[in-house]
């Protein structure tokens, strides 16, 4: 690949970042403008381009958990806007024909509805940035609107399955038993390959070696078996550790299939009008996406959040588009236009999201007047009676505060845990725990805490995290005491520096207590002089 290439990719990814962009659309305009000194795409870049369509479908796959795409909010809400926006941007573009736009007028019905389908996907990369940069991930909203990605995504990878232009063999109907005669191999192998560059390396070869390969030998698009190789794979318990290894490879690959689209050339006028115009559409997707969620009995909050997440268009839409002109369907403009929309999206969405509680402010009374009662259960408001304790994060730390304190009769005590399953547990080991996050600022518009709480312990297993918990705790309770763990000594100083009452090292004071255990040991069992 030319050097000159990436330093312009790193240069308009690294302007797109400071002005707190998302890099790919730096990376679209860096094609762009490359392609206009001459640059064309090569067979280097549209290898790196497919090896990062690969990993995505892989990671997607690894994630895939159905029980949450069985929840009726996401499936309903991601097939009616599915639906809804189809027709919408179908019609749009008709429209657009008829006065006369040169670009669409020549659009047959198959052509325009790829199109408005590609326009009905949200973007995976943006959303997932958003939600990490916000800490929202593990929110009511963010799980939502991570469900409704993924069903999207499948939309799209069927497509892709569909519009392939090869006749798979008869040797595709062997696919499902050798998957499921190779899992157990694929097992035993991340169980053995540790947690350094090993991992990381056989998750590429699974991607791309046997999943992608395997599909592509029988005459099946690549991409579909890195995504069928990810399921297969999903239930294993490492299998977030894998895609977590794999997420800055699949970045860094994906900047070649953005550039890719760039360097096919710059759109007509016409191109550059759809684009902008489809841009500047989204807030009545989002309004869109707020109506349905409210349908669907989540508050307007949780609604807002969540439509604001999936306010763009996708990166996927542009593998769909690509796709459609490989077979024709489509000319070779309309990868370009649909990147202006893309690109123009992520802007908009970007100014959207920091602003989102702002947003929220200034139109809660209009949006409340979009809710349906009762609430779903997930979203009702949380009662913590009246408890004076609250634990933020159940695991070993936290339960054992948890239980020293109900000794001692120092409650009322809740726990609050982000995970489902943890929080089960404790319930039916008999302990007051609910479902929560406390780095979720929807969580704290939905608690109904006693005026008098006292103390409140951050007992997650990541210092950040207990940071980001001290902070929201002193805004929510600026009179409770607070109490925190910590690793290392700097650790306990940031801990204090951000208001915490009492900070623990646990190693220093577990090497304490084990050092009196043992020379109480030493003495108990020392003779005694006579």
């Amino acid at each position: 690949m030319d050097v000159t290439v990436l330093i312009v990719a790193f240069a308009f990814g690294f302007g797109a970042s400071l002005l707190r962009l998302p890099p790919l659309v730096g990376y679209l305009i860096a094609g762009f403008m490359l392609n206009a000194y001459g640059y064309e795409s090569s067979s280097t870049i549209e290898t790196i381009a497919d090896l990062g369509v690969i990993l995505l479908l892989f990671g997607i796959g690894l994630k895939l958990k159905f029980r949450t795409l069985t929840r009726p909010e996401v499936w309903a809400s991601a097939g009616s806007f599915a639906a809804i926006a189809t027709a919408v941007a179908a019609g749009a573009l008709w429209v657009s024909g008829l006065l006369g736009l040169s670009l669409t007028q020549d659009l047959d019905l198959r052509a325009t509805l790829i199109i408005a389908l590609a326009l009905s996907f949200s973007s995976t990369v943006f959303a997932v940035k958003a939600l990490e940069r916000t800490d929202e991930a593990q929110s009511l909203a963010g799980r939502i609107a991570i469900g409704v990605l993924i069903i999207q995504d499948l939309v799209a990878v069927l497509f892709l399955v569909v519009s392939g232009a090869q006749r798979p063999s008869w040797w595709a109907l062997a696919l499902v038993p050798l998957l499921l005669a190779f899992r157990p191999v694929a097992f035993w192998l991340i169980d053995r390959s540790g947690h350094g560059e090993l991992l990381t390396l056989l998750g590429f070869t699974l991607a791309a070696g046997v999943g992608a390969e395997m599909f592509y030998l029988v005459g099946l698009k690549p991409d579909l078996g890195a995504l069928v190789m990810g399921i297969a794979l999903a239930t294993h318990h490492r299998a977030q550790e894998m895609s977590d290894q794999l997420l800055g490879f699949k970045d860094l690959f994906l900047i070649g299939f953005f550039l890719s689209i760039g360097l096919s050339g710059t759109p007509p006028i016409a191109g550059w009008i759809v684009g902008l115009v489809a841009a500047i559409l989204i807030p009545t997707r989002s309004f869109m996406l707020v109506w349905l969620f409210t349908r669907l009995r989540l508050r307007s909050r949780t609604a807002l959040h969540a439509s604001l997440t999936l306010s763009t268009y996708s990166e996927f839409g542009l593998i769909v588009i690509a796709a459609a002109v490989a077979s024709g369907d489509l000319q070779q403009h309309w990868l370009s236009t649909v990147g202006i929309a893309v690109a123009g999206s992520f802007v908009l969405a970007s100014v959207n999201n920091s602003a989102r509680y702002r947003v929220y402010d200034r139109l809660a009374v209009f949006l409340s007047k979009l809710e349906r009662q009762p609430s779903i259960p997930d979203d009702a408001i949380i009662e913590f009676g009246s408890a004076r304790v609250l634990i933020f994060g159940m695991g070993r730390i936290g339960m054992g505060a948890y239980d020293e304190l109900v000794k001692n009769e120092r409650g009322p005590v809740v726990g609050v845990d982000r995970d489902a399953e943890i929080s089960i547990k404790h319930q039916q080991a008999g302990r007051t725990v609910v479902r929560g996050d406390a780095l979720d600022r929807d969580f704290w518009e939905r608690v109904q805490l006693h005026p008098d709480v006292e103390l409140v312990i951050a007992a997650t297993s990541n210092h950040a995290a207990n940071l980001e918990c001290v902070r929201r705790i002193r805004e929510y309770l600026p009179d409770a005491r607070i109490a925190a763990a910590a690793t290392y000594p700097d650790e306990v100083a940031e801990l204090h520096d951000s208001g915490v009452d009492i900070a623990r090292n646990l190693y220093e004071e577990a090497g304490q207590a084990l050092a009196d255990d043992a020379a109480a040991t030493l003495w108990d069992d020392a003779p005694t002089s006579d």
